[in-house]
């Protein structure tokens, strides 16, 4: 598996400056609204589907007993919610062809 570098919120705000033609202000006022409607969703506990490159879903896991690995001693694991992403078959494709 390659890593090529991390995606920010900085290079989402240049692109939006470089194609739209925003200041870069503007443009990083437009990324953190953006994130911010989606976190915001998510906390309301609804999931959040962009089309063609995927969806966030919220589940809700039920109390579990776990094992420490180390010890071999069981714990309880205490019910939570976790966030899941499902990439869109768009990206699954385009992320197969490289």
């Amino acid at each position: 598996m390659r890593s090529v570098g991390t995606l920010t919120r900085a290079d989402l705000a240049e692109v939006i400056n470089r194609k739209m033609g925003f200041s870069r202000a503007e443009s990083l006022d437009l990324v953190e609204a953006i994130i911010t409607k989606m976190s915001d969703a998510l906390v309301r506990g609804e999931n959040v589907k962009i089309s063609g490159f995927g969806s966030f879903v919220l589940r809700d896991k039920n109390e579990r007993i776990g094992r420490n690995p180390k010890t071999g001693v069981e714990v309880p694991i205490t019910p939570r919610r976790v966030l899941t992403f499902r990439a869109s078959q768009l990206l699954k494709e385009r992320i197969a062809k490289g």
